[in-house]
């Protein structure tokens, strides 16, 4: 047997096992392992966001210690997110067609490996070092940085297929929603961690601390990770949690009879409202990657705090962004009878007003208020825009391919941001990359004001 015959039968989907038939067994054994699951996904996912977002507090300190621009340290943090966007579409592919318990270890263990790469090219290759004109360095720090974005691309995937199989529909929505936290508490404790590192160590640490620390939870994420409910004898978790659950019966409607490429042309392809909201998504992300990167330098440059002040200020976007993460879909349900456009419209009025207020702030406590705010109303559009209005807008036929349309525009404005910013930084000044940020807010508010009066029927 050949090597990529031993990797794929490595990585191969379990096959069933023998069904287990004594009620109180399945009764545990399902206890116990959705609890293991569920808070092995959870952690994991924030570990995984340790080894990225760890980069925002060190760009600081890598651009005095090698003297990049502003510019180069936007493409530099912008090679994350190519990788990410391609990554996502492909490898929840992969993630349908292998191993949970082996794959996400696997994408874990790569991406703390190259934040040591990263950290080792910076020890070894002089900053000085040019090809072409293009610092060596910089190319290749860029090089290993995309790499980790296209492993930190695999967490996501293998996540989602576990939450589907282990929890049932009727459950699923709220953990969903409390997995979801663990994007923010993630970025929030990579802040905290990377500010402490940076302040008592050097930047380098920022990297292989949280490599070190990713590479010993690889074995904890396999211990405590299956694959799906069948691979260990139990029974689907619908017919588990409903003695008497049938499977549904297939709709008839006027999509019975056609192909799923013509489903997709007909509700994504050819669906204004989904171009729009997928538009929309491009200028949200703009200001949540915009913020959480760049946040901390330009509170080092323009109001003269130490990193670590910074990074700790900074750390309260993710952290109080939870609340807009779980309370959006809450509010937008309770409050607005499932219509997203007026959550939307809220959110981004109020996202645009609390950056110009703490651009202008020169209370520190209130720098605390503002960055929080900043937060809330960034991840309420976040999960609504490309999540939920882009479900409610299309089919659930193309559900999984219409939220990966718009989450591919998504990272066309992580890119936009990096880039963007770096390079109006560099030309003008922070007061036109605030500027920036602000008109992206403005731009996904007027496109969400459209559509609430030209789609007043449609949950967007």
């Amino acid at each position: 047997m050949g090597i990529w015959a031993n990797i794929r039968h490595f990585y191969r989907v379990p096959e069933a096992a023998e069904p287990i038939t004594d009620k109180e067994t399945i009764d545990k054994t399902y206890a116990m392992w959705r609890m293991r699951i569920f808070l092995s996904m959870f952690v994991g996912y924030i570990v995984f966001y340790i080894c990225r977002k760890n980069i925002s507090v060190a760009l600081p300190a890598i651009q005095d210690a090698l003297g990049y621009s502003k510019l180069e340290l936007g493409l530099l943090g912008s090679s994350l997110y190519f990788s990410y966007a391609a990554g996502k579409f492909i490898n929840g592919i992969i993630a349908d067609n292998t191993n949970a318990k082996r794959i996400l270890p696997t994408a874990l263990f790569i991406s703390a490996l190259v934040n040591l790469l990263f950290v080792i090219c910076a020890y070894l290759v002089s900053p000085n070092l040019t090809f072409c004109g293009f610092s060596v360095l910089l190319m290749l720090l860029a090089f290993f940085w995309g790499v980790n974005g296209w492993f930190q691309s695999m967490g996501f995937p293998p996540i989602a297929k576990n939450l589907s199989y282990w929890f049932a529909n009727k459950e699923r929505g709220v953990k969903w929603s409390l997995w979801s936290s663990s994007h923010e508490i993630g970025t929030y404790l990579s802040m905290i961690l990377s500010g402490f590192l940076i302040t008592h160590f050097d930047w380098q640490s920022v990297f292989y601390v949280p490599a070190i620390l990713a590479m010993i939870f690889c074995f904890f994420f396999y211990k405590n990770l299956q694959d799906k409910p069948v691979s260990i004898g139990l029974p689907d978790i619908e017919k588990y949690k409903d003695p008497n659950y049938v499977e549904p019966v297939k709709e008839a409607d006027e999509e019975d009879n056609v192909t799923y490429s013509d489903i997709f042309k007909k509700y994504i392809i050819k669906n204004p409202t989904v171009w729009l909201l997928a538009i929309a998504y491009i200028f949200v992300y703009v200001v949540r990657y915009g913020t959480i990167d760049w946040l901390v330098m330009y509170q080092v440059d323009m109001k003269h705090y130490n990193i670590a002040d910074a990074a700790k200020i900074i750390s309260f976007l993710p952290l109080v962004g939870v609340l807009g993460t779980i309370g959006a879909g809450f509010v937008s349900d309770k409050f607005f009878g499932g219509k997203r456009a007026p959550v939307n419209i809220l959110c981004l009025t109020l996202l645009a007003i609390s950056i110009i207020l703490f651009w202008h702030n020169t209370n520190p406590i209130l720098d605390y208020v503002y960055v929080s705010a900043i937060g809330v109303f960034t991840c309420g559009p976040q999960v609504l825009i490309g999540g939920l209005s882009a479900v409610e807008s299309s089919s659930k036929k193309v559900a999984s391919a219409v939220t990966g349309f718009c989450g591919m525009f998504g990272y066309i404005g992580s890119i936009l941001s990096g880039v963007g910013t770096g390079y109006i930084i560099d030309k003008f000044s922070w007061d036109y990359a605030i500027g920036f940020w602000v008109l992206s807010a403005l731009i996904s508010l007027g496109i969400c004001i459209v559509l609430w009066f030209t789609r007043e029927r449609k949950k967007v």
